[in-house]
C-alpha cells in the first residue's frame, strides 16, 4: 500500500544479532498474558513452523515509509486516523465487506483532510484483527462453564465444547485471510477506487439520505470543483498521483505472540528484524506490563509501534514505556493510545503529556474514545453513547491544548455496515434499537452514518486547533 518499492524481508536471517540480547524469542523468557491455552503443544509448534516459512505479509519498506508519515504526524503536520472493525470475522470475509469498510475511512479522511487542512494518515484495523484479549479465561451460560470466546484466530463464538477449543490450524486461516486482504486493499487503493474523482461514490447506500451525507455531497462538491480547475490549469491525476491513490496501512494487536513471532523477519538491507504481519502492531492495555513478554517482543521489532494507556496509567509507568520501546527517541516509532472515558480523560491526560512532553520523548498522540466508554444497556446489551465517545475526544483535544501539544489522532471502530450498536447519533438510537442490527462478536462499533458524523466533529476541533 506504500508508494515506496519494497525491501526483501530475508527470512533466512541476514545481518548482525541485536546487541542488548533480544531475538524474536526472547519473549518466551517473560510473562505472557492473554495468550490462549493450546490444548496440543505439538500441533501448535508444527502450525508455527509453518507460518515462518510463508512469505511476509508486508515489507520492511513500507512499514519504514509508515514510521515516516507518522513522524509527520508526531511533529503537528499530519494527523492519524485509524479504524477498522473490532474484530475481524472467517465467516463474514468477503470483497464487499472490505470495501465498504475502506469506503468509510475513505470518507472520513477526506472530511478531514479538506475540512480541517490536515493531511490523513490512513491505517485500518484489517488484514490482522482477529484475536481479541478478554478480561476472564472461562464463560458460564445456564450453568455451563467454557473458555471464552478469544476471536476467530484462536477459536469460534459458538457456546460449544467443540467451537471454544483453541486450534492452532486458525493461524494459517487468519494469515491466509489477512493475505487475500490486502491484494484487495492494494488493488481498491492503488487501482483508481480511492481517485478523489470518485468521492461522491464512497457514500455507502444506506447513509445517502442522512444529514451527515448531504453536507458530504457539498463537500464532495467543492472537490469537484477543484479537481475541474486543477485540470483546466494542466494539473490532473496523471501528473498528481496523489489524487489518484493513496497510501493505506494496515494494523492490529499483536495479542498472540506465537503468530507475530512466526511472521518476523530480517530485512536485507538493514538488518534489522520486522513484524511482518502488517505495517504497525499495538500492545493492548491488558498487556502493557513493563516486564511481560509483549513488550520484550515489541522492543526489538523495526515497525512502528503503538501502546494502549488507560486511566490507571501512572506518568511512570508511560515514562517507563517511552524508554523501552523507542529510546532511540525516534519521531514516528511509537504511539501511545489513550482510552480514559469521557470523565476522566482531561485530568487523567495532562500529567502523561506534560511528563512525556519533558522528557524530549516525540511520541503520536491518539485518542481511543470508545473502550473506556463501553457499557451494558438495560437490554443486556454492550454498547456506547455517541455523545460519549464524541466527548471524549473533545476532552483529549481540550487536554492538549492545555499543555500546549498535538492531538495526533483517533482510533475508532467502525463498519461500513448498517448495524444498530452504539447509541445516539445523528438517528438517536435508543436501547430498544440495538436489537435491530447487532452483529458484533465482540465490541460495538460506529456505523457508516456516526462515523461521518465523527469525522465532522473531529475535523471541525483539528480547524479549530490548526486556527
Amino acid at each position: 500500500m506504500s508508494t515506496v518499492p519494497p525491501t526483501d524481508a530475508d527470512a533466512a536471517g541476514r545481518g548482525a544479532p541485536p546487541a542488548d540480547g533480544w531475538s524474536p524469542s526472547s519473549w518466551h523468557q517473560r510473562p505472557a498474558a492473554q495468550q490462549p491455552d493450546w490444548p496440543d503443544t505439538a500441533e501448535l509448534e508444527a502450525v508455527l513452523k509453518t507460518l515462518a516459512s510463508y512469505p511476509p505479509l508486508v515489507f520492511a519498506g513500507e512499514t519504514r515509509a509508515l514510521q515516516g508519515e507518522l513522524a509527520r504526524v508526531a511533529d503537528g503536520r499530519a494527523f492519524l486516523l485509524q479504524a477498522g472493525d473490532c474484530a475481524e470475522s472467517f465467516e463474514s470475509f468477503s470483497a464487499d465487506s472490505i470495501r465498504e469498510r475502506l469506503k468509510v475511512i475513505l470518507q472520513m479522511a477526506v472530511v478531514l483532510t479538506y475540512s480541517a487542512g490536515v493531511p490523513a494518515v490512513k491505517v485500518g484495523r484489517i488484514a490482522g484483527q482477529f484475536a481479541k484479549p478478554r478480561s476472564a479465561a472461562t464463560e458460564t451460560v445456564d450453568g455451563v462453564e467454557l473458555p471464552s470466546f478469544r476471536g476467530h484466530m484462536v477459536n469460534d463464538i459458538a457456546f460449544t465444547s467443540a467451537a471454544r477449543r483453541p486450534d492452532p490450524q486458525r493461524l494459517v486461516e487468519a494469515y491466509h485471510q489477512s493475505a487475500a486482504t490486502l491484494n484487495l486493499l492494494r488493488a481498491f487503493t492503488k487501482g483508481g477506487f480511492a481517485d478523489l474523482g470518485r468521492v461522491h461514490q464512497w457514500t455507502q447506500e444506506f447513509v445517502a439520505a442522512s444529514p451527515e451525507a448531504r453536507r458530504y455531497e457539498q463537500l464532495a462538491a467543492e472537490i469537484d470543483r477543484a479537481l475541474r480547475f486543477m485540470r483546466a490549469c494542466g494539473v490532473g491525476s496523471e501528473a498528481v498521483p496523489t489524487l489518484h491513490e493513496v497510501d493505506f496501512w494496515t494494523s492490529h494487536e499483536a495479542l498472540v505472540l506465537g503468530y507475530e513471532e512466526a511472521l518476523t523477519r530480517r530485512d536485507s538491507l538493514t538488518g534489522d528484524y520486522y513484524d511482518c504481519s502488517a505495517h504497525m502492531v499495538w500492545i493492548g492495555e491488558r498487556t502493557r506490563g513493563i516486564e511481560d513478554a509483549h513488550v520484550e517482543f515489541f522492543r526489538g521489532i523495526g515497525n512502528p509501534v503503538g501502546c494502549k494507556v488507560g486511566p490507571t496509567a501512572t506518568t511512570d509507568e508511560v515514562l517507563e514505556l517511552c524508554e523501552r520501546l523507542n529510546p532511540g527517541r525516534v519521531p514516528g516509532r511509537l504511539t501511545l493510545i489513550t482510552r480514559m472515558g469521557a470523565d476522566r480523560v482531561v485530568d487523567g491526560l495532562r500529567p502523561l503529556l506534560r511528563a512525556v512532553d519533558d522528557a524530549g520523548h516525540p511520541v503520536v498522540w491518539a485518542c481511543d474514545p470508545m473502550h473506556g466508554n463501553t457499557f451494558t444497556a438495560p437490554s443486556g446489551r454492550k454498547t456506547r453513547h455517541f455523545d460519549a465517545v464524541l466527548a471524549e475526544i473533545r476532552g483529549f483535544f481540550e487536554a492538549h491544548r492545555a499543555e500546549g501539544t498535538w492531538p495526533g489522532g483517533v482510533h475508532v471502530e467502525l463498519t461500513g455496515d448498517d448495524v444498530t450498536e452504539c447509541l445516539g447519533g445523528a438517528e438517536d438510537l435508543v436501547d430498544d434499537d440495538l436489537g435491530l442490527r447487532y452483529e458484533t462478536m465482540c465490541d460495538p462499533r460506529l456505523n457508516g452514518r456516526q462515523s461521518l458524523d465523527l469525522a465532522f466533529r473531529v475535523a471541525e476541533l483539528l480547524d479549530d486547533r490548526t486556527r
